[in-house]
């Protein structure tokens, strides 16, 4: 049995506009840009510059479409959706009104080991609750 062409061309239609969104990325359907300059130093600070744009390159103004950063820690450097969070910053800090870049890793001290090597990542989620990619892992020792 052959589908009428309208039924065929209409779920085309559908592949096609499902295939161009998922593809999209940016604005509220998607993750913000990846991280760029995200270190350590030697004092424990994990520093970043914050996204300023989306996937898809639209403009992303992180003092208003941020709402918070979400940071990771294990030993495999192998971060999922799955994983635990071990801190959630907010992306501007409401005493000052300027933009987070960096958080004290020493915070995380009562839950981590000395001497072990872990590995950090972090995400950031826009005020729609749209989530970037995970930053590149970096080691770090206590």
């Amino acid at each position: 049995m052959t589908m009428p062409t309208k039924s065929r061309i209409y779920i085309l239609a559908v592949l096609a506009t499902a295939l161009m969104l998922a593809g999209c990325g940016g604005g509220e359907s998607g993750g913000t840009a990846t991280y760029s300059n995200i270190s350590t130093t030697t004092s424990m600070n994990l520093n970043w510059d914050p996204p300023r744009v989306y996937t898809d390159q639209t403009p992303l103004d992180p003092a208003t479409e941020l709402k918070e950063y979400v940071i990771y820690v294990n030993e495999t450097g192998i971060f999922t959706e799955s994983d635990d969070s071990a801190a959630v910053l907010s992306a501007v800090n409401p005493a000052s009104g300027s933009i987070v870049t960096s958080f004290n890793l020493r915070n995380l001290a009562s839950s981590l080991h000395p001497n072990v090597t872990y590995f950090v990542s972090m995400q950031s989620v826009s005020m729609t609750g749209a989530r970037s990619g995970f930053s590149p892992a970096i080691a770090f020792t206590l």
